[in-house]
């Protein structure tokens, strides 16, 4: 009998995964009973949930997330031994989960994020449950977690339903739902945190607003930055879909043939790239132009996150032994696949952190600065 499929709430093992995570070379009754497993599982975080309410007298619980973060940092850590045993630094803890249910974990992008999840998520969790613990604001972290959560599901659930492993796929496979409604639930609650908000005057923000791009070189740099990425979201986007261009046919096979691996993760990054992430782009272009764009800084970082992950999965499975050699990136250019993928990724952080260093020219217009291109007395 298949295991139920795992849930990619933190990206690959789902609760059911969990005691067979930690469980044991001789579970070979536990994963023929889906019943059993799951039944398991819900008891090791119905347990772990109970400890901490406890021990902390349920003051924790008065901001629903904290449950939410505890949970996914549980399952955070059962994605790291997966990625771990599974590249062979250890051995002997999921094996048998992995082997049985859920093959598509073994792939190179399954392991990258796996990666990801075991640590950068887990990181973010650990630091928002602090900042619930100590009642500081954990908003901004929230939404970079976000954007991360929500790419690395996407991405991997299409790719999981298109791709070579789709055969695989069972009805529990619909479990995976789930951990799509809570991230989102999850982010209308952070949205709907106050912003904190900076100490400046009106006309410290009217002064800024008044200024034109060719007057802030940052913003001039930022806005070269983001015209130069939206081309290159546009030309990978066309070469997934086949353009028949020579320049498409050169790129694809001699500097990321892992685009054509049919597992189809990567087209299906690609393609979320092309029509999500490049219109975003362009939005970004038009709120470093214009002022008092206040939604984008809180974007900013939910898009810094997605692209983010994206780039760390797609980048590592290139490059990874896991991804059959006739798509992985020829050797002869492996600088300029690192350098421009790299690059490709740091520009929506810079973005993030110029919205939150100096917020001022994204706030709504005030009286003072109903009219910002007044020319200068």
């Amino acid at each position: 009998m298949q295991l139920p499929a795992a849930v990619p709430g933190a990206l690959a093992p789902s609760l059911l995964a969990i005691p067979v995570a930690f469980g044991i070379n001789g579970a070979t009754a536990l994963a023929d009973s889906p019943l059993v497993l799951m039944l398991t599982g819900l008891l090791v975080l119905i347990a772990l949930i109970s400890i901490i309410f406890f021990v902390s007298g349920g003051s924790h619980f008065q901001d629903p997330l904290f449950c939410v973060f505890v949970v996914f940092s549980f399952t955070s850590i059962v994605d790291l031994i997966i990625a771990l045993e599974e590249d062979g630094y250890i051995s002997g803890f999921v094996e048998v989960y992995v082997r049985e249910g859920e093959s598509y974990l073994r792939t190179a992008h399954g392991i990258m994020i796996c990666y990801w999840d075991g640590i950068i998520h887990y990181g973010l969790y650990l630091a928002m449950i602090v900042a619930i613990d100590q009642r500081k604001s954990y908003r901004n972290l929230g939404l970079f977690w976000l954007g991360s959560l929500m790419m690395s599901i996407i991405v991997f659930l299409l790719g999981n339903l298109i791709g070579k492993h789709s055969s695989d796929l069972s009805p529990a496979f619909l479990l995976n739902l789930p951990y799509i409604l809570i991230p989102t639930w999850a982010g209308l609650r952070l949205f709907q945190q106050p912003r904190a908000r900076p100490c400046l005057s009106p006309e410290k923000v009217a002064e800024e607003q008044r200024k034109w791009l060719y007057q802030r070189p940052q913003d001039m740099g930022l806005v070269l930055v983001l015209l130069l990425t939206a081309a290159f979201t546009f030309f990978r986007g066309m070469v997934v879909l086949d353009c028949p261009a020579d320049s498409c046919f050169e790129y694809i096979y001699q500097h990321e043939p892992y685009l054509r691996d049919p597992v189809a993760y990567p087209k299906v990054q690609m393609l979320i790239y092309m029509f999500y992430v490049l219109p975003f782009f362009c939005l970004c272009i038009y709120g470093l132009v214009l002022p008092g764009c206040s939604w984008l800084p809180d974007w900013s970082l939910v898009f810094a996150g997605a692209v983010a992950q994206a780039q760390f999965s797609h980048l590592g499975s290139s490059l990874h032994a896991r991804t059959p050699f006739p798509y992985q990136t020829p050797e002869d250019v492996w600088w300029s696949f690192i350098i421009t993928n790299v690059l490709y990724a740091l520009g929506p952080q810079l973005l993030a952190l110029r919205c939150l260093r100096c917020p001022a020219f994204f706030l709504p217009a005030t009286p003072a600065s109903s009219h910002p291109r007044k020319k200068h007395q």
